[in-house]
């Protein structure tokens, strides 16, 4: 497929290694976002005006889903998550805007979210409980066990990645095409399709790094608790 938008013919190669738009426009909100972050906290009150209030409200519903799941560690994913969560909507529904396409609409983007995301689980999951006693889980409580672990590390990753993309492509391609049946008589509806999907699909991807990451520390926690519970009787 040919590719479409404001970077389209903008693609350049580095080596053997091709910018896409996607990837550039993947560089454009991530700039964006580091600049409406660094104006939006400058000016940060006791009293807060209506655009504070509203970042405060959102960053209040992520902290309170993160700690429903991870309650003893939300402050130490909440970073990774919500930035998870904001990038992903912005990316999801940029592809609203006349010339710019969703990167998550491409698998190298959707990829490289579900490789930040598996690195992210031994971060954390090493974080709490050790290098060594973190490779340990693999084998526990069978050596029998570590190419199921593997698999299922590889398989995780792998539909994080494509789960996105295939959601993201459809419907971009359902929009396309009930626009060039219907006209554009149709566009408010399916607009707001868009941003509903949009944002649903980046709340499946958070939530599921976050399970991901909360089953990485629990089950090194949960050794722990037995450990103990062990040793006192």
């Amino acid at each position: 497929m040919e590719p479409t938008g404001i970077f389209a013919h903008l693609t350049f190669f580095i080596g053997p290694i091709q910018i896409a738009s996607s990837i550039m426009t993947t560089w454009l909100i991530m700039i964006l976002l580091a600049m409406s972050m660094y104006v939006l906290t400058r000016h940060l009150s006791i009293s807060p005006k209506s655009m504070q209030v509203v970042l405060e409200g959102i960053l209040g519903a992520m902290q309170d889903t993160i700690e429903a799941v991870l309650p003893d560690h939300a402050e130490l994913v909440f970073p990774f998550v919500a930035s998870l969560w904001i990038f992903i909507v912005i990316s999801n529904l940029i592809g609203i805007i006349p010339e710019f396409q969703s990167p998550t609409g491409d698998l190298s983007v959707t990829s490289a979210l579900a490789i930040l995301t598996f690195l992210s689980v031994h971060w954390f999951g090493i974080r709490a409980d050790g290098f060594k006693n973190y490779l340990l889980h693999y084998v526990r409580p069978s050596f029998i066990l570590l190419p199921f672990h593997l698999i299922s590390e590889v398989s995780r990753t792998l539909a994080l990645a494509v789960r996105l993309f295939g959601n993201v492509m459809s419907l971009e391609f359902a929009a396309l095409l009930i626009l060039m049946i219907a006209g554009f008589l149709v566009p408010v509806p399916i607009l707001m399709l868009h941003i509903v999907e949009a944002i649903i699909q980046a709340y499946i991807f958070g939530m599921l790094a976050l399970i991901y990451i909360a089953g990485g520390i629990q089950a090194q926690e949960l050794r722990k608790l037995k450990q103990t519970s062990g040793e006192t009787q």
